[in-house]
């Protein structure tokens, strides 16, 4: 189906351009959402005659999108989910979680707005993109973690996902160090023997 892009959209064309889309997308998203208008003669005069409208509205969407952008970039918000031992979610964190955390955080974001290829779901720091306007990006991080005390650890840059393996090289050194002392007591009472066979 041809559509007449009303608004720039990422990896298919720039406003004004008249571009083939699957009528499934242009019906299901693209024409409900006033994103394109169909590919006839009468469409075309009417872009036309509201290009400079839908250019002004676009840069007052764009200019709103980047106030927003300032106040997002860098920040950092936790998710608190269940989890193994290793660090793997019972779970995952969806778009739809990511919106929620931050509408929670005072950020109204649509799941459609959240930029991810695919599902959190290890515990972590993870950076996402957010599409404020098709001409607008911003990186949040987010941080996945079982309770509060293990996101605020995160954030000052401990990886909580390497703790099993540092208390199994505990354990060993302290078998080394019980070894040592072994030896030690065994070899004393050898040194003493000798002293007393001096003595004699």
């Amino acid at each position: 189906m041809q559509v007449i892009l009303l608004e720039r959209i990422a990896r298919l064309g720039q406003m004004g351009d008249t571009v083939k889309v699957r009528p499934g997308y242009a019906r299901n998203f693209l024409l409900p959402q006033g994103k394109a208008l169909r590919a006839t003669e009468a469409n075309q005069k009417r872009f036309e005659s509201q290009r400079a409208q839908l250019e002004a509205r676009n840069l007052e969407r764009k200019q709103e999108a980047e106030a927003v952008a300032k106040k997002l970039e860098g920040l950092t918000f936790v998710a608190i989910r269940q989890a193994g031992e290793t660090g793997q979610l019972y779970g995952s964190v969806s778009t739809r979680d990511i919106a929620e955390v931050l509408d929670a955080g005072g950020f109204t974001i649509g799941r459609s707005q959240v930029d991810l290829n695919q599902p959190i779901k290890t515990i972590g720091m993870h950076d996402v993109i957010v599409a404020l306007h098709p001409e607008v990006e911003v990186t949040v991080t987010m941080n996945v973690a079982r309770s509060t005390d293990e996101a605020e650890r995160q954030a000052r840059g401990e990886d909580l996902t390497q703790r099993d393996e540092g208390f199994v090289l505990d354990v060993e050194d302290e078998d080394e160090e019980d070894e040592e002392e072994a030896t030690a007591e065994t070899e004393e009472p050898a040194a003493s023997d000798e002293e007393e066979a001096r003595e004699d």
